[in-house]
């Protein structure tokens, strides 16, 4: 993981409810582990955010935050789509995931739509590229 000086991260999680920290640190591992190299940074938003140099959207695949009483995870739309009969049990949106504090964060699934997420930003470049 290529990290800045201070990517804000840490400051992020620690402003959040103490309730939130430990889940947000699960959701920041699992991304961490999904996209190795990806840069960590604060600056979309404010809020936790993966990169990597060369794509559109200047290569954001991947943001977390916190929205009582939810740990959001933030995708690029076809992650979403790719995963809906695994996403039934919880509300989404076309790009974020809303996981329930008071269940336990599905690490294994956050890194399939984070892996995803990173597919959907390469097939868009490739694509592009192709045309």
């Amino acid at each position: 993981m290529t990290k800045r000086k201070s990517s804000g991260v840490d400051e992020y999680i620690a402003g959040c409810p103490k309730e939130a920290r430990g889940d947000l640190g699960k959701i920041r591992a699992a991304i961490r582990a999904a996209a190795p190299g990806a840069t960590e940074r604060t600056d979309y938003f404010q809020w936790p955010g993966y990169s990597y140099r060369g794509f559109d959207y200047d290569g954001m695949f991947a943001w977390f935050s916190f929205k009582k009483p939810h740990i959001r995870l933030h995708v690029r739309p076809p992650a979403i789509q790719e995963h809906r009969k695994e996403l039934a049990g919880y509300a989404t949106t076309k790009a974020i995931v809303n996981f329930p504090m008071a269940k336990p964060i599905p690490i294994i699934l956050v890194k399939k739509l984070v892996k995803a997420s990173v597919k959907a930003m390469k097939d868009k470049r490739d694509n592009r590229n192709k045309t």
